[in-house]
């Protein structure tokens, strides 16, 4: 992984100073117990099934990954050469924790693991993956979701 002083100034400048969207209201709602909700994950490492095409340059949209889909037939498209893959090639559970989640629904601390886990593409501008995002929070709601991990990367 780069380090942020190893950038030239005008590009950590840049990095430093993106602007970060504001919204008129925070929306909350009081949740149920961790004990009882259904978990899904939602990782911006640009992860996506080997059949399915891979992620562009600023793509808004996120791929759909089956809880029981082995490591080896997920596939990183993310491209930011800044970008170190090296934990995701060693272990997927560094951008998308499934065995750690699989392992708290076992262990009870978590009700269940969703059927379906979803990934964007990271160092896309929030506000244009708002829609995305908007479509996938009803089909989380659908499938029974309650929570939703996000995994930043």
């Amino acid at each position: 992984m780069v380090r942020l002083a190893e950038f030239e100034k005008t590009e950590r400048e840049h990095l430093l100073n993106l602007p970060c969207p504001t919204y008129e209201s925070t929306p909350f709602v009081a949740g149920i117990t961790l004990s009882e909700a259904r978990v899904a994950l939602l990782s911006t490492a640009g992860l996506h099934r080997r059949s399915d095409k891979p992620f562009g340059v600023g793509e808004s949209g996120y791929r759909l990954i089956p809880s029981d889909i082995a490591a080896n037939d997920l596939v990183m498209s993310h491209i930011s050469t800044n970008y170190d893959r090296s934990g995701f090639q060693q272990d997927l559970n560094m951008v998308l924790p499934i065995d750690r989640l699989k392992e708290l629904a076992d262990e009870g601390f978590i009700g269940g693991v969703a059927r379906y886990h979803y990934s964007f593409m990271g160092a896309t501008a929030p506000e244009h993956m708002e829609e995305e995002a908007k479509q996938l929070a009803a089909i989380l709601k659908q499938e029974g979701v309650e929570v939703v991990l996000l995994i930043p990367v």
